[in-house]
């Protein structure tokens, strides 16, 4: 694709994200764009992002667990950039109206002590370079309408991010076992849904181990203080009502927000 191609669609979705307004999917209009010239959009959208001010804190994977490709109609898991801009305070109310179409997820979060690059990174590499591991939420919302999005589209949407709450309950490796630990999600008190981190491909350490050899292709590694989102355990909840969500890991901690409308 043409590189002034590559900027009209981010500048696309860039608006969408900004107006609030959906916009149809951009492999509608754009066919050719396949999953390299995606990542390329959504690098263009976070250096215009870093550029006007906000700043680089890490990345995510999305869409690795079945659950979630069966969900969105997918195969392949996405990734993104997180800004930080995309994070939002535990115990504070976000308003529901600055998102298009939001899900909530249950994850845990990694924290780098060390710098992780691939390519050939193995889940020993993660164990070394991982500090701490806090319990997240992360909100997921697509600028494409009714999320009828191919793996390109969400690629171009930046693995389609809405927002990252970190809980406070940080707990080193060795003191959990992510390869078996139960999340809920939970709103307003009553339990919606459940899953185990072994749906994170098997453990999330895996996980995190894939996204920083796929983002190798495209000479990105992870630093020191940056954080890893390897993906959620359990199916996404859409986000529509006013109440309290809260995201609890069995054994280990709960991370807690609100959502406020109109």
């Amino acid at each position: 694709m043409q590189t002034s191609e590559l900027h009209e669609i981010a500048a696309l979705l860039r608006t969408a994200r900004e107006n609030v307004k959906a916009v149809a999917a951009p492999t509608k209009t754009w066919p050719e764009l396949d999953v390299d010239s995606a990542f390329e959009v959504q690098r263009i959208n976070a250096e215009a992002a870093v550029a006007g001010g906000d700043r680089l804190v890490g990345y995510k994977l999305g869409n690795i667990a079945k659950v979630m490709q069966d969900a969105f109609g997918l195969d392949q898991p996405d990734y993104g950039y997180l800004l930080g801009s995309l994070f939002a305070f535990e115990g504070t109310t976000l308003d529901r109206d600055r998102f298009i179409a939001p899900f909530v997820e249950l994850e845990p979060a990694f924290l780098l002590g060390r710098p992780l690059r691939g390519p050939r990174v193995t889940v020993a590499d993660v164990i070394n370079a991982v500090e701490y591991v806090v319990p997240a939420i992360e909100i997921i919302d697509s600028r494409v309408e009714d999320w009828a999005i191919s793996l390109p589209d969400t690629l171009a949407d930046n693995g389609s991010t809405g927002a990252v709450i970190l809980g406070g309950t940080p707990r080193r490796l060795t003191d959990l076992t992510l390869s078996d630990t139960r999340g809920v999600l939970r709103f307003d008190g009553r339990p919606v849904i459940e899953g185990n981190t072994r749906n994170i491909l098997g453990n999330p350490l895996a996980a995190a181990a894939w996204v920083c050899n796929r983002l190798a292709d495209y000479g990105i590694g992870f630093d020191a203080g940056q954080v890893l989102l390897p993906g959620s355990c359990l199916q996404a909840v859409p986000m529509n009502d006013a109440g309290r969500w809260s995201g609890t890991f069995e054994g280990w901690g709960t991370v807690e927000f609100d959502v406020s409308r109109g």
